[in-house]
């Protein structure tokens, strides 16, 4: 059984109450999926590696390295298309990284195995306006 599914059983089926604990989890592993491209149960993960702990790891590693690269086109059209502020231009593709960071960051904080480890959903929410707000500066409104 994969790890994804055994926390969903402990957390939601064995009569545990549904719980704002529980959508952030879910919330959190919905984030790692978007951005990896990877779903908790691909058939990378087996011997105790799973979605969390893979984008854990990334964070220490370089999280460039598990980004979907889909992502990383879409941000290439931006630029061709010239839809990146021209002063941030130069300085786009690095800010862009940071908040890929960010985001991993907090799909990581919200899935933790212990709900008392994890990121409040108001936290999230606090640093992904925050993230908005900075992407927002970058790119210009056709």
């Amino acid at each position: 059984m994969h790890h994804y599914s055994l926390l969903t059983v402990v957390e939601y089926g064995l009569g545990s109450a549904v719980s704002t604990q529980g959508d952030v989890y879910s919330f959190g592993v919905l984030v790692l999926e978007i951005f990896t491209g990877k779903r908790p149960t691909d058939d990378m993960f087996t011997n105790g590696l799973d979605l969390h702990r893979f984008a854990k790891a990334a964070l220490v590693d370089g999280v460039e390295k598990v980004i979907n690269p889909v992502l990383f086109q879409e941000i290439k059209e931006l630029e061709k298309r010239q839809t990146v502020a021209p002063k941030w231009k130069n300085k786009s593709c690095c800010n862009i990284q940071e908040c890929l960071v960010s985001i991993i960051e907090i799909g990581v904080a919200c899935s933790f195995e212990s709900p008392k480890e994890r990121m409040g959903i108001s936290d999230a929410l606090t640093k992904l306006q925050i993230i908005r707000m900075k992407l927002l500066e970058f790119i210009v409104i056709a």
